[in-house]
């Protein structure tokens, strides 16, 4: 195994982690717009840019996420090989959560023409939903089940 490959790897695993972080987080916050009263506009408004700035940063550490995944797949050969079931389950999952990341900005922009109609408890199961992709993504990578 070379240094690059391991270099690359690492860098994969710290944005992987980080855009998971921002993903974990922003439908918290979504949470609590669903929960804000009517009348609290400065609250809504401060929720609205924290969610706002987050949905941002994330998408940064998406792209330098999928583009250190691209090098490790295509420019070291991962693909290569029998017994990759594994990487494809997981692509496929990394698929979903791309997904996932662009839903939270559709919610976010409902958010902000007043549009959301969803309560704060369908928030609260939806934030759960990006820890159970992460944790079969894990699996895949760890595990190499097939």
């Amino acid at each position: 195994m070379s240094h690059l490959y391991l270099w690359v790897k690492a860098l994969h695993i710290i944005f992987v982690a980080s855009w998971f972080a921002g993903l974990f987080y922003q439908p918290r916050l979504f949470v609590n717009l669903a929960m804000v009263p009517s009348d609290s506009q400065a609250e809504r408004e401060r929720l609205l840019l924290m969610a706002d700035k987050l949905q941002r940063f994330a998408t940064l550490l998406m792209v330098v996420a999928l583009v250190t995944g691209l090098v490790l797949w295509l420019g070291f050969g991962l693909w290569r090989g029998p017994g990759n079931g594994w990487l494809h389950a997981k692509l496929t999952l990394v698929l979903a959560v791309i997904g996932y990341h662009h839903w939270n900005r559709r919610i976010l922009r409902s958010f902000e023409a007043r549009e959301n109609r969803r309560s704060h408890r369908w928030f609260r199961v939806y934030n759960e939903c990006s820890v159970l992709l992460f944790a079969a993504i894990v699996v895949l990578v760890v595990v190499k089940p097939f």
